[in-house]
Order: structure tokens, then C-alpha cells, then sequence
């Protein structure tokens, strides 16, 4: 990421004949928002003094809360090739709300997510890094351009497609992603039809959680732009895999990646098993904010590879958490649980959060899975400490109140507004008759 700064920014606006911009930031369910200003009234933004009336963003301020500032982060500057018009650019770049009293405002998932990683300095550690996987589905359009739930491929895991709209379409995704600086590391087709996977090098949380925002932007556009219709919904397809969003964290200090310990049992360190406690301990809690759909739970379910059980191992991949044998620097903890369509900044402040509890207070991770814990009986999986993940939105909702730390990590006001709004969600999907059992029992009782 490139040390941006004012001057800059307006000579890159000159260069590129930046007729637009985008000031982004997201809500606290995880839409991004945008005011979309003429370059006329760059410098004003860029000086923290645009504002915009916050209280008609459902789920976001209270109703005397209105007038809200948007900062912006000089950092997250990047220009893109404008589809409209080819020899133009629009700029974009992320914003912190504040109030107008130059305060955080404590709604901002992003200002929260800083909140958190304060708490990680004071304790000493320098950066919360997170190296995302994260899974997509290409469906194709109807003559008349609306997307239709038909994938746009046959293929499987890394199958090699014959060149269609998916192949190239990908293609065109991470020649974006590299064009704006992205370090992309894996790409490839994924088990679904239509599925596919994207992953980049690790970065510190605030700057992981903007190019996961960016990236499901980008991604939209240029399918778009194939005459497709990418999707993150967890389970758009019956009788598939679903899409996650996998994890992959590290903690770091002045000295380097403190989870990594040469002379530490499975040369870890002390740290790295209390943070991993933490994620175990408060995984309940946390669910509803990495899988935070009806439909997410659609995917959490035996047989299509998702995590179902809160546990971790080395080598499989069937448990909740999972320690590649890679160390030194590259030395983590993969948490496969997450699904595209989280909010990232609240999702890696209770994932932050968790861990540094179980630093604190020198939690104690149950033993390594060894088998594969699908085929573990549930007596079998009690005795070794497994606790089922929650098996839909509302149970998760109620681990999520019950759980002081994880509430802290979200602060009080994003937490009223997203349990409350998921609640609403929750009991008007369980009031609805769905199509399955019109099916299942219409014609027999």
C-alpha cells in the first residue's frame, strides 16, 4: 500500500482524468456505501470536511444522530479504468465515519475495528494479520441482462475450463487485482459448478478488511461487464458446496510473528496456543458475525467440506480451525468457518478480540484433532471437547448476547442494532412457508 498523501492524490487526479470519486465505507451489515463526488470537490473531502446525513442509512445511527464526517484514508487511495468511458478513471478510496465533534463514531464497523486493534497495541503486539481465501459464484444472465441461477460452467476443483465467459472473466478479475496492487496468490476453479476461488497475500486487519470490501466490488463489475452475475451468497445452489471465506491470522510484534516458537511443541508458541484457545472459546458467540445469513447456515452442514464442529488439527481439513505446516514468519492459524458474506471489520474485531481473551487469560486449546471429526459419533466428540458450531442465525444470535467479550468487541451500539436486525430477519424466515414443504407435504396431508 502506497504512503499516499493530499498532493499526490490531486497529481494522480490529473494524471488519470479522474472525472469521479467514491467515498466508501460500509454499514454495519457489511453494504458498501459510497457519496459519489466530482473531483471539483476532492480537496474538500480529502481535508475532512464533507458530511452526509447519516440517519437515512438504515441500520446505522440512531435517529438524533444525524450529521456524520467522512475521513478519509489517504492509504487506500486507487484509481480504476472508468467501463463507461475508457479513457477516464474513477478514484476511490475508504473512509472512517466520525461525528461531528471529530469523534469516532462508535456505529462505524471500521472505527470499531480500530477500537480493537488499540486494545492490541496496549498489550504490545504490533499487527493483526489476516491472508483471505474467499469463494464466488459466476452465473450467467437472461436475454434481458437479469441474473438467472444457472452456473456458468461444469467444472470442478481445479479444473481446467475451455476458454468461456467464467475463464475469461476470472482472468480479467486478477488482471484488475494486480493492476491495483493486489499480490494475488492463488487463483483457480473451485469444487462447484461455477465456483471459484481468489486469494492474496496477507496484510494487517484494516487493510484486509478494505480489499475484501474492494475486492467483492471489483469482482461485480467486471462479471458484470462479461454479460455475468458473480454472487457471494454463501449457498446460492441446492446439492453443492457453498462459498467461505477462509482465514488465514497471524499475530505480530516488533520481533515478528509471535505465534511461531522454534522450540514450542509443533514449534508454536505459548501465545499462539492461547490465542487459538480463544478463538475455540468464543466461537459461538462470534458465528453470527462470520456467518451472518439465514442462508449461511445452509452451507454449515455435513458433507460439503464446511467446518461443523469448533475444534482444530495440523493435517485435516474437516475441523474449525486448522495449523498449516508452514512456519517462521508464515507461521498461523487457518479458520475456515467465515463465509463472503460477513462484514470483515467486525468479523476480525471479535475474531481479534477472542484471541487476545485467550492471551489474557492463558486459555488452554482442547487437544488436536487427529481424525476426521465427520466421522466422530457426538459421544465421541464429547469426550474430546468438539462443541457443535450453532445450527442457524437465531440459536447463534443467543450464544452472541450471552457472551460479554464478544459484545465488547463489537461496542454497545453496533451490537443492539445488529442483534436486533437479525432477530427481525430470523423470525420472519421462520414464519415463511417455504417452497420445499409445499412439496414435501401439499399434496399429502
Amino acid at each position: 500500500m502506497r504512503d499516499w498523501d493530499k498532493q499526490a492524490i490531486m497529481e494522480d487526479v490529473s494524471e488519470k482524468n479522474v472525472s469521479l470519486v467514491r467515498l466508501m465505507y460500509t454499514d454495519i451489515l457489511g453494504n458498501i456505501k459510497n457519496i459519489e463526488i466530482l473531483t471539483e470537490q476532492l480537496e474538500k473531502a480529502l481535508d475532512g470536511r464533507m458530511t452526509f446525513d447519516g440517519s437515512s442509512m438504515e441500520s446505522f445511527v440512531r435517529l438524533e444522530e444525524t450529521d456524520m464526517k467522512l475521513l478519509p484514508d489517504f492509504r487506500t487511495w486507487i484509481t480504476i479504468e472508468d467501463m463507461q468511458h475508457k479513457n477516464r478513471h474513477l478514484g476511490i478510496i475508504f473512509c472512517d465515519v466520525y461525528t461531528m465533534d471529530d469523534e469516532p463514531y462508535s456505529g462505524d464497523p471500521r472505527s470499531n475495528l480500530k477500537r480493537i486493534l488499540n486494545r492490541m497495541s496496549d498489550m504490545g503486539y504490533l499487527s493483526f494479520n489476516i491472508g483471505p481465501e474467499v469463494e464466488f459464484f459466476l452465473f450467467k444472465r437472461d436475454a434481458e441482462g437479469k441474473p438467472i441461477l444457472e452456473p456458468t460452467d461444469d467444472g470442478s476443483y481445479y479444473d481446467i475450463v475451455p476458454l468461456n465467459k467464467s475463464e475469461a472473466c476470472r482472468r480479467d478479475i486478477l488482471l484488475k487485482l494486480k493492476e491495483i496492487g493486489y499480490q494475488v496468490e492463488v487463483s483457480h476453479h473451485e469444487v462447484g459448478r461455477g465456483q471459484h476461488e481468489i486469494d492474496w497475500q496477507y496484510t494487517d486487519a484494516i487493510e484486509a478488511a478494505d480489499r475484501i470490501v474492494l475486492f467483492k466490488l471489483i469482482v461485480k463489475m467486471i462479471a458484470r461487464g462479461h454479460g455475468l452475475y458473480a454472487s457471494f451468497m454463501p449457498k446460492p445452489l441446492n446439492n453443492t458446496p457453498g462459498s467461505g471465506l477462509h482465514c488465514n491470522i497471524s499475530l505480530f510484534n516488533e520481533e515478528g510473528n509471535v505465534f511461531y516458537d522454534e522450540k514450542g511443541d509443533r514449534a508454536l508458541s505459548t501465545t499462539a496456543y492461547h490465542f487459538l484457545a480463544g478463538l475455540l472459546e468464543f466461537a459461538p458467540a462470534y458465528t453470527p458475525i462470520l456467518n451472518p445469513l439465514i442462508n449461511s447456515y445452509k452451507r454449515l452442514v455435513d458433507g460439503y467440506e464446511a467446518p461443523l464442529y469448533i475444534g482444530w488439527s495440523e493435517k485435516n481439513r474437516s475441523p474449525f480451525a486448522r495449523i498449516p505446516r508452514a512456519r517462521g514468519n508464515s507461521t498461523r492459524i487457518e479458520l475456515r468457518s467465515m463465509d463472503p458474506a460477513a462484514n470483515p471489520y467486525l468479523a476480525f474485531a471479535t475474531l481479534l478480540q477472542a484471541g487476545l481473551q485467550g492471551i489474557e487469560e492463558e486459555m488452554v486449546p482442547p487437544a488436536a484433532i487427529r481424525r476426521n471429526v465427520y466421522l466422530l459419533t457426538k459421544e465421541e466428540r464429547y469426550q474430546k471437547g468438539i462443541v457443535d458450531l450453532p445450527y442457524n442465525l437465531g440459536d447463534a444470535i443467543e450464544e452472541l448476547k450471552r457472551s460479554p467479550v464478544i459484545l465488547e468487541a463489537l461496542g454497545s451500539e453496533i451490537a443492539e442494532s445488529y442483534i436486533a436486525g437479525k432477530q427481525l430477519e430470523y423470525q420472519s424466515y421462520i414464519k415463511c412457508v417455504s417452497q420445499w414443504e409445499i412439496d414435501r407435504y401439499f399434496m399429502s396431508y
